[in-house]
């Protein structure tokens, strides 16, 4: 029986365009996601690189942009929020029925530019339906590594088997299916979080 859903954030609630800040930063000299850049990025996203020093070292690799030309391309990935999934998760909280927790990796600029788009009252309406709100530069761990579900199976008292997590990456439902969770990896474009209840 499920008692407990962890959810992700991005393309499960707030839409995201993954290509954009490529398209963009292309503009500015990105020729491919090196390893370097790509091991840069997701620790910045673990919150091991603070936001100014991100964009200083980004700026040193792209000279011939601004650090506010690099910000508006990072930023770029975020786009909208739709209503009607604010009404299904705020009416599932109000059923009580789960325990309902947020595991989203993500880095401070985005989590930024997600307030600002959202408004303040809608993303504190959002952060408000939830036990726990886990950002990943906020606890130091990112999917799809293991220590992240077991972190939060553990400070919460979860047992595997009766907690249900949803994430648009097959990457990170794989690593938790590992552990013994339930997952949905959801389909970005075909399937909707509101349809929730079709797969518990």
């Amino acid at each position: 029986m499920i008692k407990n859903i962890v959810f992700d954030f991005g393309d499960i609630f707030i839409n995201l365009d993954k290509q954009a800040p490529f398209r963009e930063m292309a503009k500015f000299g990105l020729t491919q996601m090196t390893p370097a850049l790509d091991q840069f990025a997701k620790s910045y996203e673990m919150g091991l690189v603070e936001s100014a020093d991100f964009l200083r070292e980004m700026q040193a690799l792209f000279p011939n942009a601004t650090q506010e030309r690099i910000k508006a391309a990072w930023n770029s990935i975020i786009l909208d929020f739709p209503a009607y999934r604010l009404d299904f998760i705020e009416a599932l909280k109000k059923e009580d029925t789960y325990r309902l927790f947020l595991l989203s990796n993500t880095n401070d600029l985005h989590i930024q530019q997600v307030k600002e788009s959202m408004g303040m009252e809608h993303y504190q309406r959002f952060q408000n339906c939830f036990e726990r709100f886990y950002l990943s530069h906020e606890i130091k761990m990112r999917k799809p590594n293991a220590d992240i579900y077991e972190f939060v199976l553990e400070e919460n008292g979860l047992h595997p088997k009766e907690s249900f997590f949803i994430d648009d990456t097959k990457e990170n439902t794989d690593s938790a299916a590992a552990l013994g969770i339930r997952v949905w990896n959801l389909q970005v474009g075909s399937q909707d979080i509101i349809e929730l209840k079709t797969h518990l």
